[in-house]
């Protein structure tokens, strides 16, 4: 297996790494003393204050920082990198055209768009890759993102509809959950208890979902039996007012997205 390393070493790319098989090898580059230390007590990784370090012994670059800090570690790397390398941007709003200005020609690339959800192994993960990127490192990429949820490869061109869905979408989930806790505060419940039904039940409910592989429309009508509780609620909810304010939701976050690329 190739050499893996990271340029940065986040949450996100906590998330990452804790879902490597094995992490003997890897090297991180931290420049915050205090959070180097921490991840080689809890990983036993190697760490350095130096990504210059990273991209002279790792094959496999996680790139990890935030998106104004992208120029400055291109900076740093850009010539030392070889065609034998390939960098793995998680960094929002990056393109391949962007990331190819930014690390030059030589190196391999493939873009990933992961979702806070990475940082509980639930995440779920696009990824596209560059011309020359060998399949191989792909399918490399999916195996330890898929240690951390799911994976799917798509064209680049639906990237932005991923960021709008996948990328955004906890928002809006924890959103809806706030409205369900929200709701059951007024009818009497104490708050700590309010969430827990409604994280709970969102929670199981996905997974249900997930592992049964039901079309959502039979669900929704089996859990809404004709003159019950459900029923008496779906009425306020199943109106095209919410589906084309979520539609609205999805379109605004993917504009943005455009804009920002």
């Amino acid at each position: 297996m190739k050499k893996i390393g990271f340029f940065g070493a986040g949450k996100m790319a906590e998330g990452i790494l804790s879902a490597i098989p094995s992490k003997k090898g890897v090297l991180m580059a931290e420049k915050v003393a205090e959070r180097a230390a921490e991840l080689k007590a809890k990983y036993g990784v190697k760490t350095t204050d130096d990504v210059k370090d990273v991209a002279k012994k790792a094959q496999l670059l996680f790139l990890a920082v935030r998106p104004q800090d992208v120029a400055s570690v291109a900076d740093e790397v850009r010539d030392i990198l070889t065609s034998d390398q390939t960098i793995v941007s998680i960094v929002a709003g990056k393109t391949l055209a962007r990331l190819r200005e930014a690390f030059g020609r030589k190196v391999r690339l493939i873009r990933v768009m992961p979702n806070l959800a990475l940082r509980a192994n639930a995440g779920m993960c696009a990824i596209t890759s560059a011309p020359r990127t060998p399949k191989e490192d792909v399918e490399a990429v999916e195996a330890i993102l898929g240690g951390a949820g799911a994976t799917v490869v798509l064209k680049e061109r639906d990237f932005d509809a991923v960021t709008a869905l996948s990328g955004s979408g906890p928002a809006y989930f924890a959103y809806m959950e706030e409205a369900m806790v929200e709701g059951g505060i007024a009818l009497g419940l104490k708050p700590a208890v309010a969430r827990l039904l409604a994280e709970q039940t969102m929670y199981g409910t996905a997974k249900f979902l997930r592992e049964s592989g039901m079309p959502l429309r039979p669900f929704i009508e089996g859990v809404c039996t004709k003159g019950g509780t459900t029923a008496a609620g779906m009425k306020f909810l199943d109106v095209p007012s919410f589906k084309k304010t979520v539609a609205a939701t999805l379109k605004a976050a993917a504009d943005r997205s455009r804009e920002l690329a």
